[in-house]
């Protein structure tokens, strides 16, 4: 086990994590949106800019995979993380165009403990992305289910 490891009891209302940053090249969008969103104005910067996107666009849903990346990198991995019920809200609110660089921050919003099962709780965190520009690009709120550190050290 990690000195470092983060628990259930780690994650109190307010506290914040930081995501990205993340640059976002065309090659990636357009490899994303030839296997999961082949919408001209994602393969192209042509049609992009002929668009109301105003160029190479990510994908909504690749945009949501990058932000999930920078979780996972930022505090999921480092974890005693058992999954997610769903999630709550899903904003796209700009465009991610090729170039830009997307950073952020979570921030849990509220922690309770399970009664249904001992030793998880559930933490409530909203996740807000920006491009370079300081523009939101996208809002997420989301419920994970963390292991309590008390239940779910060994003992030697």
């Amino acid at each position: 086990m990690q000195a470092d490891r983060l628990y259930f009891e780690d994650f109190r209302p307010e506290r914040q994590f930081p995501l990205g940053p993340k640059t976002v090249s065309a090659e990636e969008i357009i490899e994303f949106a030839q296997e999961f969103d082949p919408q001209p104005m994602h393969l192209s910067e042509e049609a992009g800019r002929a668009s109301i996107l105003g160029g190479l666009a990510a994908s909504g849903w690749h945009t949501s995979s990058m932000l999930m990346r920078m979780i996972i990198d930022s505090y999921i991995l480092n974890s005693s993380c058992q999954g997610a019920p769903g999630i709550d809200l899903m904003e796209w609110k700009k465009p991610v165009l090729a170039g830009d660089t997307l950073k952020g921050t979570a921030t849990v919003l509220e922690a309770r403990a399970l009664k249904s099962r001992p030793g998880i709780g559930l933490v409530r965190i909203r996740t807000e992305l920006s491009n370079q520009r300081d523009q939101s690009v996208c809002v997420a709120d989301q419920v994970i289910m963390f292991g309590m550190r008390e239940t779910t050290e060994v003992a030697s």
